[in-house]
């Protein structure tokens, strides 16, 4: 299942960069993008569990950028 998100409070390319090296790496995500300058993010996961991946997304992505949310 590929979904795209649109990211709020993104403030840095390099948060981006982090993000999505650190997303790329969960179990069950075949492919992730986040774009600083388009304030978006697409992730590329299994069907099975996708609720549970973007939890773990969202745990990586506060960790790099506490103030960023994904809105669904």
């Amino acid at each position: 299942m590929k979904k795209k998100f649109k990211l709020q409070d993104l403030d840095c390319a390099n948060c981006a960069a982090k993000m999505e090296d650190a997303i790329k790496k969960l179990p069950g995500v075949k492919d992730a993008s986040v774009s600083f300058l388009m304030q978006k993010m697409t992730i590329d996961a299994e069907d099975e569990g996708f609720d549970d991946i973007m939890k773990k997304v969202a745990e990586v992505c506060a960790k790099v950028e506490p103030d960023c949310k994904i809105l669904m």
